[in-house]
């Protein structure tokens, strides 16, 4: 039986709405603010929030992921890990990821098999997902860390041929993602390949900077626009409603 994250995020799809994820990194955002970041998400029309860091620095992960479930009430809190610690309890789910695009067997396979024990005795939902970087036009942290090249930006085909795997693999659900701070974004020629031909809930991230590009994702076909590095400055979260309404289609 898939669990209440997964039906939620297939409800979603069915219904052709997209959704709006805030990505919250415990590096970037000081557990002071994690109250008024979340209320202030929440108000804004945020439909869940994804936790995880492509390092974490700090030794206060369970305690963060607590702090953001503790404010968002029913909004689902899911885990974004980008390493086999980013595990914690307090959650509602875990994106269960598997570095698809790159040929490194440790994020295909090995990192997973570290994490499993830790996410089984948790509890957690799992949630697999085929993890694709596409190419942004900047060295991303996950292109560094995983020592993978990224699939060409102008090559959507490419894209469609490692989401069919997943789909034959058995994964639940596609990332595309262009990486913390992109330049460029996942184009839409490449969403809208991919969300065509995969019934599988399609998570994209990376570079969105505006709710037009945002609106643009979603158009194409994405299920959850994901935003994080752009909200990391204070100065830019008054514009999460204008987000929020843009994916929506309000």
């Amino acid at each position: 039986m898939q669990g209440s994250v997964y039906s939620r995020l297939t409800g979603w799809r069915q219904e052709g709405r997209c959704a709006f994820a805030l990505l919250l990194d415990p590096d970037r955002l000081p557990e002071a603010q994690v109250p008024a970041t979340v209320d202030l998400a929440l108000e804004a029309g945020v439909d869940l929030f994804l936790v995880g860091s492509s390092l974490l620095l700090g030794d206060s992960f369970s305690r963060f992921v607590q702090q953001v479930k503790a404010r968002a009430g029913q909004c689902p809190v899911v885990l974004f890990p980008g390493n086999e610690y980013q595990v914690s309890a307090h959650a509602d789910a875990l994106l269960f990821l598997s570095l698809l695009s790159g040929r490194n067997p440790d994020f295909l396979i090995g990192k997973q098999v570290l994490a499993a024990p830790l996410v089984w005795r948790s509890g957690l939902e799992t949630i697999s997902c085929a993890y694709l970087l596409i190419e942004s036009g900047r060295l991303t942290s996950a292109q560094y860390a995983s020592h993978t090249l990224p699939i060409p930006r102008d090559k959507p085909e490419i894209a469609l041929a490692h989401a069919l795997a997943a789909r034959f693999l058995g994964f639940q659900s596609i990332y595309l993602e262009a990486g913390s701070g992109a330049r460029h974004p996942v184009p839409e020629a490449t969403i809208q390949t991919v969300a065509q031909a995969v019934a599988l809930p399609l998570f994209v991230g990376g570079g969105i900077r505006t709710p037009e590009q945002a609106a643009e994702k979603a158009q194409a076909g994405a299920s959850v626009i994901v935003v994080g590095n752009y909200f990391e400055n204070e100065d830019h979260r008054s514009r999460l409603r204008a987000f929020a309404q843009a994916i929506h289609q309000e």
